[in-house]
């Protein structure tokens, strides 16, 4: 994938970037690279060290709270599973929102596009530190193991929740960061002008946000609640960041 993502997305110019061109580029945008990289060694820590702690500390389950305000929106759609569909939606939750969310920072850097890195790096930080005391104190159970459906996920690929458990818990729900992340990406790649980059991430976005409903990972309130938490944080740093 990554090899198709730079043959497609690529601007012929990046080609031409000798090393020490591409050096100086990186030692620029090193903080932000580093910032990306900090989340997300500290989400794992969350996820493998601390969040069973915190989650037993606070012996409360909210997903009922949730199910009462929502009722069973997110439930129907599970019973209205199609093999086609969910196989496509699988493939954009595993495969391809990981894609985009790697392949974007790399974009950034060998295209030399600042404010798209600089504006990535912040987003991402705010939207955890936001998001972080709910992973932690606010459990909430995503959908299909609250009701107890089985996992579209892993009639897909046998097991792959062994893997994708391993970054995240299932009661990491509220709010989604799935749908916060992918609508940061899209907003991010819409600054780099790179029209066929831009539309792809949009699509992307709107597929993720699709998926984490129709696949009954994530509840309507979790889905609203990125959504406005990834716009909040595009706002404020538009106002911060000035880097043309």
């Amino acid at each position: 994938m990554l090899a198709i993502g730079l043959v497609f997305f690529m601007p012929k110019k990046v080609y031409k970037t000798n090393i020490s061109q591409f050096y100086q580029i990186f030692k620029k945008f090193f903080p932000y690279i580093a910032i990306i990289f900090g989340v997300a060694f500290f989400q794992l820590l969350e996820v493998n060290l601390i969040d069973r702690a915190t989650t037993e500390w606070v012996g409360t389950n909210y997903a009922p709270l949730i199910h009462s305000i929502e009722d069973n929106i997110v439930y129907w759609f599970s019973q209205h599973w199609t093999p086609a569909l969910v196989y496509f939606l699988v493939f954009m939750y595993i495969a391809i929102y990981p894609f985009t969310l790697w392949f974007s920072p790399l974009y950034f850097l060998l295209n030399d596009e600042k404010k798209s890195m600089k504006t990535l790096a912040y987003g991402l930080l705010i939207i955890y530190v936001v998001a972080l005391p709910f992973y932690l104190f606010v459990p909430i159970t995503n959908v299909y193991k609250f009701y107890g459906l089985g996992s579209a996920l892993n009639n897909v690929i046998p097991s792959v929740e062994n893997f994708f458990y391993s970054v995240t818990t299932q009661n990491n729900t509220f709010p989604s960061l799935h749908t916060a992340m992918t609508i940061m990406i899209a907003w991010t790649a819409h600054l780099t002008r790179n029209k066929k980059f831009t539309y792809f991430a949009y699509f992307c976005a709107v597929c993720v946000i699709i998926s984490v409903i129709y696949l009954a990972v994530h509840w309507i309130m979790d889905v609203i609640s990125g959504a406005a938490l990834s716009i909040a944080a595009i706002f404020i740093l538009n106002h911060f960041i000035k880097e043309k």
